[in-house]
């Protein structure tokens, strides 16, 4: 009797060990599912291996919920104050362009390689200007959806984004001089920037260290010319991206006189990290709203409804972290540039600090 009682109670004992263990392999499952699904979304959509992906909050949720604060001081404006930080950007934009002493960093002509950077949607009477290194690759989606060729952004393959002779997305600059000039005067438009030397970081990483869409000229034509020209001593086996230092990079965009000659030879490989200013003309064009990185899980959904598009279409999903301002980056990249080197590329760069708000880069120079 007591052997089988003692049998007993051993098999239940049993039972509950194998209970527990089923539990805790579930919950592990379940956590793996979870990643492996964030990983295999961000293969498509613009973020790091293995990063989860969230949805775009509503609108209404937008307006009760304020964004976490940011380490860089032009700051995440309250979400309920959104038109008023839309206003605030501008009247700032407006005062910089009136500022003689930095016209010459903030006024350019409307030329065609500005027309050639801007996007029209003729359907939904949009214009969007291209800002590498900025997130356009999702604009672009947003617009080839309006235009009526995908019904959703999540179905537009990956390389037929940055095919412009398919992608269906005309430029200004294909247009007729009075048809440019009725679309700029009555179409909405935006632009989208971030803080400028995270940006040239973005693109050096991009076009210099990891080249992921294959574009050979990077690393065949452009970084040994900079080698050449920007490094004190280089060895020929050195004349390739992977031996491209940011420090080269540095050199090559503050030099005020040398690298005009260049950039004619690199073409329109430079816009990866031309100005803002000289990219749009945000001085010559009056641009509706004026979007930023750091701020854009609430900006896009506004600039959806500003535009009134938001029941059209949804913006891509935005991984969590991925637009806030990283300042222990941008210090570990500048850490071995001279001071000398660093303020000649702020002078290059002053205007689209100004123009939108950013701190100068004082934290460098200390």
């Amino acid at each position: 009797m007591g052997g089988a009682m003692r049998h007993h109670w051993l098999l239940l004992g049993a039972c509950g060990w194998v209970l527990l263990i089923l539990m805790f392999v579930s919950k592990f499952i379940t956590f793996r599912a979870v990643d492996d699904y964030g990983e295999r979304v961000g293969g498509q959509s613009w973020t790091v291996p293995g990063t989860k992906m969230i949805r775009p909050v509503p609108v209404s949720s937008l307006q009760k919920t304020a964004p976490k604060p940011s380490d860089q001081s032009s700051a995440v404006p309250p979400v309920t104050g959104w038109q008023s930080e839309v206003e605030r950007r501008s009247e700032l934009l407006s005062s910089v362009c009136k500022n003689s002493s930095l016209r010459n960093l903030t006024h350019v002509s409307i030329s065609k390689f500005v027309l050639d950077r801007i996007f029209v949607c003729d359907k939904r009477k949009i214009l969007f200007c291209q800002t590498p290194k900025v997130g356009n690759t999702q604009w672009k989606k947003v617009l080839i959806v309006l235009n009526g060729a995908f019904p959703t952004v999540e179905e537009i393959p990956e390389n037929l984004v940055h095919d412009h002779e398919k992608n269906g997305l005309p430029r200004l600059s294909s247009l007729k001089p009075q048809e440019i000039t009725h679309r700029l005067s009555t179409y909405f438009k935006f632009f989208i920037v971030r803080d400028p030397f995270e940006r040239l970081i973005s693109a050096f990483k991009d076009k210099f260290v990891k080249n992921p869409r294959f574009e050979p000229w990077y690393k065949h034509d452009i970084a040994p010319a900079i080698i050449r020209k920007y490094r004190k001593s280089h060895r020929d086996n050195e004349l390739s991206a992977s031996g491209l230092h940011f420090e080269d990079f540095v050199r090559y965009l503050g030099d005020a006189d040398g690298r005009h000659r260049m950039d004619r030879q690199f073409g329109e490989h430079i816009i990866h990290w031309v100005t803002y200013a000289e990219l749009c003309a945000p001085c010559e064009i009056h641009y509706n709203v004026v979007g930023h990185h750091e701020t854009l899980e609430q900006d896009a959904p506004h600039i959806l409804k500003a535009a009134g598009i938001d029941q059209l279409v949804s913006y891509p999903a935005i991984p969590p972290g991925i637009t806030r301002y990283n300042r222990t980056k941008v210090e570990r990249y500048f850490s071995g540039i001279s001071q000398r080197d660093i303020r000649r590329l702020y002078a290059r760069y002053q205007g689209d600090f100004s123009l939108f708000g950013y701190p100068g880069p004082d934290f460098l120079l200390n």
